[in-house]
């Protein structure tokens, strides 16, 4: 059974970074894509990042420059690495692995920035 799991959420002022990790069950070494969503309160899940086996990424435009995604096959790990964080960034921030309809997601790291 697959399991993804997110850790490295917190509490951060603004303008501080966090990293976050979601370690997969399986290997990942073949997976097209591997992605962070976030959903804040009150609204939709939405895109972060997403990087496929080649190591293209795609981000949502307004957080490009300040989020990074990377992968370590090896590992079975995904990373989020976030930069320069804003008070709308607080949300919890979702591993997810695939694309529908075989997609996995992880239960979510809370992240939370203080103005």
């Amino acid at each position: 059974q697959v399991q993804l799991v997110e850790s490295g959420g917190g509490l951060v002022q603004a303008g501080g970074s966090l990293r976050l990790s979601c370690a997969a069950s399986v290997s990942i070494f073949s997976i097209n894509p591997m992605g962070w969503y976030r959903q804040a309160p009150g609204k939709q899940r939405e895109l972060v990042a997403t990087m496929d086996t080649g190591g293209s990424t795609t981000y949502a435009g307004s957080l490009k420059g300040r989020f990074t995604i990377s992968r370590d096959n090896a590992k079975n790990l995904v990373y989020l690495q976030m930069n320069s964080l804003k008070p709308e960034d607080t949300a919890v921030y979702f591993c997810r692995m695939g694309l529908a309809p075989y997609d996995y997601w992880g239960q979510g790291t809370q992240v939370t920035v203080s103005s």
